[in-house]
């Protein structure tokens, strides 16, 4: 059974999410504050991982590391707007989902700080020393 939101087959289809994905960024960075601020930090440390030297797998790790924080950050203000869909009454299971995602947001920081020092200390410990 074909669903009535479905879209089209083959490149139409790649367009067409391609679109909602840019859609989807845009409204991240109009509606929600975390989101403009992760993506600010990201950018500003965009030229220290380029910049850095360490080896490709290194680089790779602090980029990856920025996108999967702001890729989690956005699951998280999906997760947030359909809850706040419902309306504004508090309900255990509403308070859980956002409670679940702040955690997982939590946690990719984490990922991300781990990385961040355990790549950067010793190139930090060199110019220091």
């Amino acid at each position: 059974m074909n669903s009535s939101f479905k879209s089209k087959a083959g490149l139409g289809r790649i367009w067409n999410a391609l679109l909602y994905s840019i859609a989807g960024l845009k409204a991240a960075w109009t509606h929600e504050h975390a989101f403009r601020q992760e993506l600010m930090l990201a950018a500003a440390l965009v030229p220290v991982a380029a910049l850095v030297p360490v080896t490709p797998l290194e680089r790779a790790l602090l980029f990856c590391s920025m996108l999967l924080v702001l890729i989690v950050e956005l699951l998280n203000s999906s997760i947030e707007a359909v809850v706040d869909r419902f309306g504004p009454e508090i309900h255990e299971l509403a308070g859980r989902a956002k409670d679940i995602g702040s955690a997982a947001v939590f946690l990719a920081d984490i990922v991300f700080l781990i990385l961040w020092g355990t790549i950067l200390w010793p190139v930090l410990r060199k110019w220091i020393a």
